[in-house]
């Protein structure tokens, strides 16, 4: 009686050991939200203080919708990423190729900068060339003026008609802002007659510049 009275205790106890394991373990699934069992361990949540996991499972048609609508949502973030990304490649190259630009702008500025200042003083060096050859003039005037009119005229003579005639328009521009008069109507009737002549017909048909013929 008494070996029955132990089997019979095991078995329960057994039996009760099973029982826990399977509420154990559904109070585990229904904690991941596998099962819906909320008010069976309701009490028990409140005792352990759990919350119970929300996580749904896509398996019915709605919660399937639910997953694409999510889906759908991520695809779209991706593709506004992309093109983001596009975009802002786009004008980074853009600004690369600005600065490429502007580098070729200013490139072109230091240059033509360059020529200016190269052209500045080449006209420089020429306005200085004319003063020095007007003052080489003024100079050359000045000291046949101080000479004998036959003296000045044998050195004219061998002088070129060009500079001949540089002196003559000098002599003239002088004595003219002084108000005198001029030796070099004088200085042409010393000179030899043909020498005189061609003198004065360069004069008259080149007025204004001091070019030979």
């Amino acid at each position: 009686m008494a070996r029955r009275t132990r089997v019979i205790g095991k078995s329960l106890l057994l039996l009760l050991l099973i029982i826990i394991l399977i509420l154990a373990g559904l109070l585990w699934f229904d904690y991941l939200g596998v099962i819906q069992a909320k008010s069976l361990f309701k009490p028990v949540y409140k005792i352990l203080k759990l919350e119970r996991q929300t996580s749904v499972s896509a398996s019915s048609p709605e919660d399937l919708s639910l997953a694409d609508l999510d889906n759908d949502r991520w695809a779209k973030r991706l593709l506004a990423l992309d093109i983001r990304s596009q975009e802002l490649d786009k004008r980074e190259s853009q600004i690369a190729e600005n600065e490429e630009n502007n580098a070729q702008i200013a490139q072109q500025l230091e240059d033509l900068e360059k020529s200016l200042d190269e052209r500045e003083k080449t006209f420089n060096n020429e306005v200085q060339k004319y003063d020095d050859i007007n003052r080489n003039i003024e100079d050359i005037v000045a000291n046949l003026e101080g000479m004998q009119p036959k003296k000045a005229v044998d050195i004219l003579v061998g002088m070129d008609d060009q500079l001949i005639i540089d002196v003559f328009r000098k002599a003239d521009e002088i004595h003219t802002a002084l108000g005198t008069s001029s030796t070099v109507a004088y200085w042409l009737s010393l000179m030899p007659p043909e020498r005189a002549a061609e003198i004065n017909r360069k004069m008259v048909n080149k007025p204004f510049t001091l070019e030979e013929d």
